[in-house]
């Protein structure tokens, strides 16, 4: 007998969604908006004035005791020795294969206190899987503290003049990856200069029973300024033109951070971490196939699924797909061959049996002007 399906989770903003009339959908687990008014007008807002994103779906996880560096040294790929207190990092939470178990923001709070923010429909496996491998560290200890916060994020080019006015934390000497504490709209929150869109902005966090004052705040601030609140779509369209990958798409638990272009974010010189020999020896010695960013040249537009080609042979598939609102461009990430993965380098992609010429391009497609902070 089939088990009935879990009800979706809700965030502390889910009725504010629905009384805006948002189109909502099952994702991750939850119940969340997908578009407002639209995914264009949505994604246009966020690249040029400001988009509001409920983002509380997100996990935060967080790891402290006088072995918490360790802890979080052996977890994930990036150095967390080099994060002075007030500063974040993206990051990989690592399997002992050198795959991605997800990826995550770090933050860390004091010397020996991090809080780790993971992927919505990942909490629990990420949670078990961070548990269990810092077990044999010392003295740390992971909790599961997403039911302490909400988060809400500002992306854009005027979301510092949105902030501003309802918050002490001086916008402008914020720099980029890094958060101060502090209140907004009178409510004890923390503000990091983060994102998920490829713009300047802020992620918010602050306890959940505030989330709805706080976000009424933003709207009424943001208004003067064309700020609109902005679902999952635009969400996905703004990050595949930043080239930010997706996990569970462009990453996952099959992926290394070598194949998947992001050899930026491994620590090197750590003396170990889970996967660490994995990726030194593909670091040393090459990979198969490597993560690619594209253009389609004829008329199509190449979704996630969809298989590549050169000539009759298929040599991959494309993780993420769109045409974007800003650029006016069909765009996606895909692994190829590390042979063919030059730039420049032509392959077909098969949209529902057709055949698309596709170009491999630079990533990130789209870079935001500069300079933007403390505007």
């Amino acid at each position: 007998m089939e088990q009935p399906a879990a009800p979706l989770k809700k965030t502390p903003l889910n009725a504010r969604h629905r009384a805006a009339r948002a189109r909502m959908v099952a994702f991750g687990g939850w119940d969340m908006p997908v578009e407002y008014t639209g995914i264009t007008a949505e994604h246009l807002a966020a690249r040029e004035r400001a988009g509001i994103f409920d983002v509380s779906h997100m996990g935060e996880i967080e790891i402290a005791g006088k072995d918490a560096l360790s802890a979080v040294q052996r977890i994930s790929c990036n150095d967390a020795s080099k994060l002075a207190v007030g500063q974040a990092q993206y990051s990989g939470l690592m399997s002992d294969r050198g795959t991605f178990v997800d990826d995550l923001l770090v933050y860390r709070l004091a010397p020996q206190h991090f809080l780790l923010i993971v992927n919505a429909s990942h909490i629990a496996q990420d949670y078990a899987h961070i548990a269990t491998n810092i077990a044999s560290v010392g003295d740390a200890v992971a909790v599961d503290a997403s039911s302490r916060y909400a988060l809400i994020a500002i992306q854009g080019p005027r979301a510092a003049d949105i902030v501003q006015p309802l918050t002490a934390v001086e916008l402008p000497t914020l720099k980029t990856y890094w958060f101060a504490h502090g209140e907004v709209a009178g409510v004890r929150a923390t503000v990091s200069r983060t994102g998920y869109t490829g713009e300047d902005g802020f992620e918010i966090l602050l306890p959940p029973q505030a989330a709805d004052r706080v976000w009424l705040a933003l709207l009424q601030s943001g208004q003067p300024f064309g700020l609109l609140p902005c679902g999952l779509g635009a969400r996905d369209t703004l990050r595949l033109e930043a080239a930010m990958r997706l996990h569970g798409h462009d990453i996952d638990d099959t992926t290394t951070p070598v194949e998947a272009g992001l050899s930026g974010i491994v620590g090197w010189h750590k003396e170990d971490f889970l996967g660490i020999d994995v990726l030194r020896r593909q670091r040393t010695e090459g990979v198969t196939r490597k993560l690619v960013g594209f253009e389609t040249m004829d008329r199509g537009i190449a979704r996630e699924g969809y298989g590549a080609f050169i000539g009759d042979q298929k040599v991959g598939i494309v993780t993420s797909g769109t045409q974007t609102p800003y650029l006016k461009k069909a765009i996606g990430m895909a692994y190829l061959p590390s042979a063919h993965a030059a730039i420049d380098q032509e392959f077909d992609v098969d949209i529902r049996g057709r055949r698309a010429r596709a170009k491999v391009v630079a990533m990130p497609f789209y870079k935001r002007p500069r300079p933007v902070q403390g505007t």
